[in-house]
């Protein structure tokens, strides 16, 4: 236990540091009035909008939940399983994947589901969520596939891309073929990723709502991008953004989240990241990352706290028997 604790800490703490740094960075590109007066001009219409599609997206990922429960003898109450869905996001805030342990603990303590069982349906939801980012990672490619390699065409030689796409290839052969020979600690943790992902991919179809599980699942996803477009129009900058620019700058804010607690600091910088491709000015693209991530952080520690406030109190008869 002694040689874990200070990973563990390492795990909680360099999060937290990025996210600080990158905070101080953001608000060092951009001046704090000039960031304010974004704030005071934006359209909250469309803000409030963007709000609303979000919770749709939390009310539909708690809904979800409810088919997986199902199989294993159990029927939770919705109400229970959307109160532990924004409790995780809000806990999600303070220890980086913590949120998840804790979801699975409000279900053991009020629904009676057992830790394990709670805990393996919750990582079978991030399965299907991984191959939903990777699908839309794919669609980005698919539709983008000019602007993606004149944007590389340009950066690099053509004959330089094909020598570097041919020795990447190559590389991932001999690296498949090392993995799938190897019995090393890398090689079994690869197999084991591989492995769960693909199971828990096919272990979907076995389900007995498994129509209404993907239904959700695509529906989740799908408020997630429109939460992400419709907030765009909240700033007369960005009213004429490209789908391609909203996705690829979705699919990178997504990534930005796991980088540091709740995508602090980090998810402004990766939308101007994305923006920056498509010669999107800077202020406006850096107010958006702010505006957004600051409006939809905010819903999650009002509703995650009241959850967590009234678990208890909506629970109450159960925990007096």
């Amino acid at each position: 236990m002694k040689l874990n604790k200070p990973k563990s800490i390492l795990k909680i703490v360099l999060p937290l540091l990025l996210g600080v740094g990158l905070v101080w960075y953001s608000l060092s590109k951009i001046s704090i009035p000039v960031l304010v007066q974004y704030f005071k001009d934006a359209d909250y219409s469309w803000i409030i909008f963007g709000v609303f599609l979000g919770v749709l997206s939390h009310v539909s990922r708690a809904y979800r939940w409810l088919y997986m429960a199902e199989p294993l003898g159990f029927k939770p109450k919705f109400a229970n399983s959307l109160m532990a869905v924004y409790a995780a996001y809000l806990i999600n805030f303070t220890i980086p994947r913590a949120g998840e342990i804790a979801r699975a603990s409000i279900l053991t303590n009020y629904e009676n589901i057992p830790f394990d069982k709670g805990f393996g349906t919750i990582v079978a939801e991030r399965i299907a969520d991984t191959l939903m980012l990777l699908l839309i990672i794919a669609i980005a490619f698919i539709l983008e596939f000019e602007f993606i390699y004149e944007f590389f065409a340009s950066k690099f030689n053509p004959s330089t891309l094909l020598i570097a796409g041919s020795a990447l290839l190559l590389l991932a052969l001999i690296l498949f073929l090392f993995i799938k020979k190897s019995n090393s600690q890398f090689a079994l943790k690869v197999k084991g990723f591989v492995f769960g992902l693909t199971e828990g991919a096919l272990s979907i179809f076995k389900m007995k709502n498994k129509w209404a599980f993907i239904g959700h699942t695509f529906f989740i996803w799908l408020m997630y991008v429109l939460m992400f477009y419709v907030t765009t129009y909240a700033l007369p900058e960005l009213q004429h953004i490209s789908i391609a620019a909203v996705l690829i700058g979705f699919i990178l804010a997504s990534f930005s989240i796991a980088a540091t607690n709740g995508g602090i600091g980090s998810y402004p910088e990766a939308i101007v990241i994305a923006f920056s491709l498509f010669a999107m000015a800077e202020d406006p693209s850096r107010a958006f990352g702010w505006i957004i991530w600051s409006t939809q952080t905010l819903v999650i520690i009002m509703l995650g706290g009241l959850s967590l406030l009234y678990l208890p109190i909506y629970n109450r008869k159960k925990t007096t028997v």
